[in-house]
């Protein structure tokens, strides 16, 4: 079961508004400027890489980036969408990106969303969760803290100088393309309602990968900026774990990362951004027997689905941007106890993995007020954009492209990854890999899917 996307009429009409020379209306009078920036975030070898759950960094297969977009309405603040090629970011230092990427381009952290692609032979840095761990003796297990904000610092000097270099932007296009044999669900059923086997990234055995496909979104989905006929920037948004293949110590930015940078070198002066939709419980596991051939394969099918939803693509007048925003706090669950966390920090026989994994639960734990944000960039009435928080499960990007089927509606998920899994209120009783690493409630659901429908039920005027 999936959805399908739907392209209105006048996608296809508001071709005729493009005059002989290429140009678009409203190419006199620059309602919305953009620009765009980008910065290199790779580790130096021996960091840890995914809070210390995976081995340290041994080798640089390929550099990670930092990728930003900035957009500017005439007479307000800017507004911000950067992906980093990383696992996660979580809890202050999720904000931390957000207020230093504001501070560089003039606006506040409420118009700032930050998102990791998520491959995983990659950094997490948390900054309070390494502090906890450093209290008990374990340094340098999640993030090494000068590397890590001196890469931020170098990100938010790169958005400050493409700020200072907006050019106008008067339309933009969108474009959707099948993706075939990547994403499958991760959790597969039994007849008795309940997980019976759960498809990680490297699926080995045969009758796993054998299971149905499952519910997923098959679509990419890119909406691309442009000023008369020559295009500026492209954000493409696909559901999937982006992991072929890990806990080698060799980075990489993974198929999806060398998709991006491939049609990058193919199309220069234009700048490419990947985020990864609602893949908590999406991964590649179907099509993925751990044959470290299925990297270059997944890859080519990637860019070639950019290719082509590009190629479907139709320019169209930008009228209008805006920004909305929704602040929540989902419950922890409700068996986080934090003398049981400290208990396993504190036992010299518990290894480093476990240890990092307590420290994280216990930092979010400690952030009850610390706001977890929901936004939505709006582009005319026909477009939106949706940022999400932590590894969402497929449920809430399907469940809100069901509150504007009208619409073209993209979704990235992976901001605050705080929270770690987002399931379903009904996923604990299913079992499961994801409820039982999750650090949020079930109660979550309702909270999420609430803030989903708010900022998706206003439109631009």
């Amino acid at each position: 079961m999936f959805l399908t996307g739907h392209r209105t009429s006048h996608d296809v009409e508001t071709m005729k508004e493009i005059d002989l020379y290429g140009r678009l209306p409203y190419a006199g009078f620059a309602m919305v400027k953009i620009s765009t920036f980008s910065s290199d975030i790779t580790p130096p070898i021996g960091h840890p890489l995914c809070a210390g759950w995976y081995p340290p960094a041994i080798a640089i297969d390929d550099k990670l980036c930092a990728h930003g977009l900035i957009l500017k309405k005439n007479g307000e603040t800017p507004m911000v969408l950067c992906a980093l090629d990383w696992a996660e970011l979580s809890n202050h230092d999720y904000l931390r990106w957000r207020s230093e990427l504001a501070a560089a381009v003039g606006t506040t952290a409420e118009c700032v969303a930050v998102h990791c692609v998520h491959q995983h032979d990659t950094p997490w840095p948390d900054r309070e969760a390494q502090d906890t761990l450093d209290g008990y003796d374990c340094p340098n297990v999640i993030m090494s803290r000068d590397w890590c904000e001196s890469v931020r610092t170098n990100t938010a000097r790169a958005a400050a100088h493409a700020v200072e270099h907006l050019e106008p932007c008067n339309g933009i296009a969108t474009g959707l393309a099948k993706v075939g044999r990547i994403a499958s669900n991760r959790r597969v059923m039994g007849n008795d309602g309940k997980v019976r086997a759960v498809r990680y990234t490297v699926t080995r055995d045969p009758e796993i990968r054998a299971a149905p496909i499952g519910l997923i979104d098959p679509l990419l989905r890119t909406i691309s900026f442009w000023r008369d006929h020559r295009k500026l920037a492209a954000l493409h948004y696909y559901a999937v774990h982006p992991t072929s293949y890990d806990r080698t110590g060799r980075v990489t930015p993974e198929f999806v990362g060398l998709a991006r940078d491939r049609l990058r070198m193919k199309e220069p002066g234009v700048a490419h951004l990947y985020f990864t939709g609602c893949a908590g419980n999406i991964t590649a596991g179907k099509f993925n027997d751990g044959n470290h051939q299925n990297r270059r394969i997944f890859a080519e099918r990637i860019y070639n689905a950019m290719r082509s939803g590009e190629r479907e693509a139709r320019i169209r007048p930008l009228h209008d941007i805006d920004w909305l925003t929704e602040s929540i706090t989902l419950p922890p669950r409700e068996d986080l106890k934090e003398e049981r966390l400290r208990q396993t920090l504190s036992d010299p026989t518990v290894d480093h993995k476990q240890k990092s994994k307590a420290a994280l639960k216990l930092t979010y734990l400690q952030r009850p007020h610390l706001p977890i944000p929901i936004s939505c960039l709006q582009l005319n009435r026909d477009a939106a954009i949706l940022h999400l928080p932590g590894e969402a499960f497929i449920e809430y990007q399907l469940f809100a492209q069901q509150q504007r089927p009208d619409s073209f509606v993209a979704v990235a998920s992976y901001g605050d990854l705080g929270t770690g899994y987002i399931t379903l209120q009904r996923s604990f009783a299913e079992g499961g890999y994801e409820p039982t690493d999750s650090f949020v409630s079930g109660k979550a659901e309702s909270i999420l899917k609430d803030a989903i429908r708010k900022v998706l039920s206003q439109r631009n005027e």
